[in-house]
């Protein structure tokens, strides 16, 4: 017998818009699309795969969950499982392959499944979290999220309602999957649906797609997240504002993306592929980025953190097992792409509309 772990997850979304909409009409406009965003996933004739995942999903058995922790660096299901179910939703997950944000891990005991992703994800939590003030309380989009790790981790952060979103037919039914789990115990214990299965949501798609307001007090987040996304966008100042638009004023934005060295006057634009993407296009330095932010009326733009992107933090793992970072590099000079630019660097600024 299949789970409804979709339908559930989706019923849950309607109504967390439909309670906003009282207060922020915007959300009438995301309910009038959604509809069509969740049949487009599921959609073979767009996605191939679409049935297979939704298969893996609809059989993840239903174990006795004791608890979830959503605040250690691997996203842990807390749970007794035997051999037989051990087995099992391993063989599902992997049907979900590649993971690429994580980790996570189902079972506490001798036969928990781990699922060790590409990224570290966990690493770029960890470096950005001391810098975001409370989420406690806040309405937050998070833009690319991927399989909803670091969304798990801010409604793991008090966040009243998170809102990922990701075009992703894969990553949505990663994001599912992991929640049969996470919801697994909102259900048996938090009867009042306040638990982060109930806060926490997913919609496949872009933010070009989403609607927005430019009337003061009809944005829905005080909170916005957009973490490696904003290179891969042709038009950077497009996508700023897209972010901007979606804020409260006051609101915060968190922008985490590639960045060189350089003066105000320095972007990287890659000839054709960098570290093997071909869909790379704007690479600023931190103080070429900061003027963006300033120039689409961002505020209170700092820089909170810089990172060399190491071989340990991306890499290939028996749950993804395609080319990684150490592939992407220079095999005679790690400090240069493969391509001959500068290794991948990664700078988060934090931004006040």
């Amino acid at each position: 017998m299949t789970n409804k772990t979709i339908e559930t997850a989706e019923r849950e979304l309607y109504l967390a818009l439909i309670q906003r909409a009282q207060y922020r009409p915007i959300a009438t406009q995301w309910l009038a699309n959604l509809p069509q965003w969740l049949s487009d996933v599921k959609d073979k004739r767009r996605y191939a795969h679409a049935p297979a995942y939704l298969s893996a999903v609809e059989n993840l058995p239903r174990i006795e969950v004791n608890g979830v922790d959503l605040n250690s660096d691997v996203l842990t299901i807390e749970a007794q499982l035997n051999e037989g179910q051990s087995k099992q939703i391993t063989a599902l997950m992997k049907q979900l392959m590649p993971w690429r944000k994580g980790p996570f891990q189902i079972g506490t005991g001798d036969n928990k499944v781990f699922i060790d992703t590409e990224w570290h994800s966990d690493w770029k939590w960890n470096r950005i979290k001391p810098h975001l003030g409370t989420l406690e309380g806040r309405y937050v989009l998070d833009v690319g999220g991927g399989s909803g790790y670091h969304g798990w981790r801010m409604a793991g952060a008090g966040a009243k309602q998170v809102i990922i979103i990701d075009p992703s037919c894969l990553f949505y039914h990663q994001f599912m999957a992991i929640r049969h789990f996470v919801a697994g115990f909102d259900t048996d214990m938090d009867t009042d649906k306040t638990g982060v299965g109930y806060r926490t949501h997913y919609i496949p798609v872009g933010l070009e797609e989403l609607p927005s307001s430019s009337d003061q007090g009809n944005q829905l987040f005080d909170t916005v997240f957009c973490m490696g996304v904003l290179y891969h966008r042709q038009s950077p100042f497009e996508h700023l504002n897209q972010l901007r638009n979606q804020l409260m004023t006051g609101g915060q934005l968190v922008l985490e993306t590639l960045v060189i060295e350089g003066d105000a006057n320095t972007v990287l634009v890659p000839h054709n592929r960098y570290a093997k993407m071909n869909n790379v296009y704007f690479i600023p330095s931190v103080a070429a980025l900061t003027g963006w932010l300033e120039k689409v009326g961002f505020s209170e733009v700092k820089c909170v953190d810089i990172d060399t992107t190491s071989v340990e933090e991306q890499r290939a793992t028996d749950w993804m097992t395609y080319q990684s970072l150490k592939d992407f590099l220079d095999p005679n000079d790690p400090t240069k792409t493969i391509e001959g630019y500068p290794a991948p660097m990664r700078a988060t600024l934090i931004a006040t509309k």
